[in-house]
């Protein structure tokens, strides 16, 4: 027994607060993707394990903890050398922390108020009667915990607050109640994970014949490993002996001395926590997005933004635009009465406007909501991007990774029509071959109206009985005839010639179009869905890294 936590393994400060950091960038890294139940221990103890560290590491905070009548009160007692804490029959004794600090009490203070131990509660063990006796517990906070399991509810929930905080417990157990299934399930078997700071001793020994001691022990023993304790040391102590409690103190003094007790406790509780959180992250690599996937958001997206219905519309602006610069001047005033399609769904590159599509002013375009249909398609192509890049993701992420990918669908009709809005869909200024072909009309147009005026001059002339004006003739068809018609049908010929060429560059206009326009609407998906859906992802990558440095002893 007296080799209780000898040999054992120094834990690094550093390495330790290196962990604990992974662990707080862990958490930054999956706030808001995963619940905040499955994160409340890992929360709670990088908080306790920074106030703990930027506490005394000079004083090792012990725990005695026991149920109702084991004798814990007298221990505490016995190893004080004084009347601390009160002992008696009434049950439950213990009703509040008591503690006792050997060594100054002024350096010891803010961990009890940290630890909450009430001043009147404290005590310290120091006397010039001792001289160097108590010199090997210099350091030592020595609590007495309430009875675990007291009639008292607010005892238990004491105790188990103070469990969580102090950095070796001690459990004392009584030759009774060693094997209460109480002790055992909800606390023994709770502390597996901290046997570097786990120390039990079955206490009244003295109660127990010689030769039923030994029996005891080993069916002791054997319930701790069952417990998966085994390891921790387990000594037989008797309050009422000064010799009794020699074996206890031994371990006690090593501990105080070593100054590790805090460090391997919070490493305990460290590895406690990663383990859990292990669970969250432990699933390998995401499945992630592949090229059809974005291909089939990008078609939903381009359907619920009425991409089909904009470039029709520029193909039949281009025409109508075309056909207006291009035609026979003579009914070019009767198509300029028509819409232009592009103005009635108030987007730019409207005739004659002048603005960069970039620097529209257009609040929303008139284009036509989205059906029932094309909004389901795009719901359904959401959901599968969502799919597909949570697919092999541990639980919670899945639904974090959908979370994401529909967390701006609310904003997501506005940027669509934005996109459309501020999108140049190349009807911003006229081609060369408009301004060439549109000459051309104007010239064989004036030619028809310079042979028109040349007839009605000559009519003129002769009805006045004036001479009459010398007509040219060109073969047998006298010059102004030629003129008139020749311009009338060149005029009519060029119109029709046009038409075909119309019709072809307005389907190139559209497809043009239609290009510029679902890069826009990728571009918004990529911003409200997809990048999204890659931070999640991108999150739960640097966590697994993150935590790997926290399991990293």
């Amino acid at each position: 027994m007296r080799e209780a936590f000898r040999g054992q393994q120094r834990v690094d400060a550093g390495a330790l607060v290196a962990r604990l950091e992974a662990v707080s960038r862990f958490l930054g890294l999956v706030d808001g993707h995963l619940p905040d139940k499955q994160l409340v221990a890992a929360h709670t103890l990088v908080e306790r394990a920074g106030t703990r560290l930027a506490l005394s590491r000079d004083h090792t905070v012990v725990a005695l903890a026991g149920a109702t009548g084991s004798g814990k009160s007298s221990l505490f007692n016995a190893l004080a050398r004084m009347e601390l804490s009160p002992v008696g029959v009434r049950r439950p004794t213990t009703g509040v922390t008591h503690a006792c600090v050997w060594g100054p009490l002024d350096d010891a203070t803010r961990l009890l108020d940290w630890v909450g131990v009430l001043p009147r509660h404290r005590f310290v063990r120091e006397s010039v009667l001792d001289g160097d006796d108590e010199s090997t517990l210099h350091g030592l906070i020595l609590l007495d915990l309430p009875d675990f399991d007291s009639v008292q509810r607010s005892h238990q929930l004491e105790v188990d607050r103070l469990l969580g905080l102090v950095d070796l417990v001690v459990w004392v157990v009584d030759p009774q109640k060693y094997a209460d299934r109480v002790i055992h399930t909800s606390y023994l078997r709770e502390f597996h994970r901290h046997r570097d700071v786990t120390l039990v001793v079955l206490n009244q020994a003295d109660r127990l014949p010689p030769a039923e001691l030994p029996r005891v022990l080993a069916d002791l023993r054997r319930l701790l490993d069952a417990d998966g304790l085994d390891g921790v040391p387990l000594l037989a102590t008797a309050a009422v002996d000064p010799d009794g409690i020699a074996g206890l103190r031994e371990p006690l003094e090593r501990a105080v001395a070593e100054r590790q007790a805090a460090l391997r406790r919070l490493r305990g509780d460290l590895d406690a926590v990663v383990a859990d959180l292990t669970e969250l992250v432990d699933a390998g690599e995401p499945a992630g997005l592949n090229d059809s996937t974005v291909a089939g958001l990008h078609r939903a997206l381009a359907g619920a933004a009425g991409v089909a219905a904009v470039a029709e519309a520029v193909e039949a602006a281009y025409r109508h635009r075309g056909a207006a610069a291009t035609g026979w001047p003579l009914v070019r005033g009767w198509r300029r009465l028509r819409p232009d399609p592009l103005r009635r769904l108030h987007l730019p590159g409207a005739p004659g406007d002048g603005k960069d599509p970039a620097e529209s002013l257009v609040a929303a375009t008139s284009v036509p909501d989205p059906t029932a249909a094309q909004r389901s398609a795009l719901g359904l192509a959401i959901r599968s991007v969502a799919d597909r890049a949570g697919a092999g993701l541990p639980a919670s992420w899945p639904a974090a990774v959908t979370a994401a990918a529909r967390s701006r669908l609310t904003d997501l009709p506005d940027a669509l029509d934005g996109a459309i809005a501020r999108t140049d869909l190349g009807m911003g200024s006229r081609p060369l071959w408009w301004r060439l072909v549109g000459g051309l009309q104007w010239l064989v147009t004036a030619a028809a109206v310079v042979g028109l005026g040349w007839l009605v001059l000559g009519y003129a002339l002769r009805a006045l009985g004036l001479p009459e004006l010398d007509n040219p003739t060109v073969g047998v068809v006298p010059l102004p005839t030629l003129l008139l018609l020749g311009g009338l049908l060149a005029g009519l010929l060029v119109a029709a010639l046009t038409r075909p060429a119309l019709r072809w560059a307005a389907r190139r206009a559209r497809r043009r179009a239609e290009q510029r326009l679902t890069a826009a609407v990728a571009d918004v998906g990529a911003a409200y869905v997809l990048t999204p859906v890659r931070a999640v992802l991108s999150s739960y990558a640097e966590a697994r890294r993150a935590l790997a440095e926290a399991a990293r002893r």
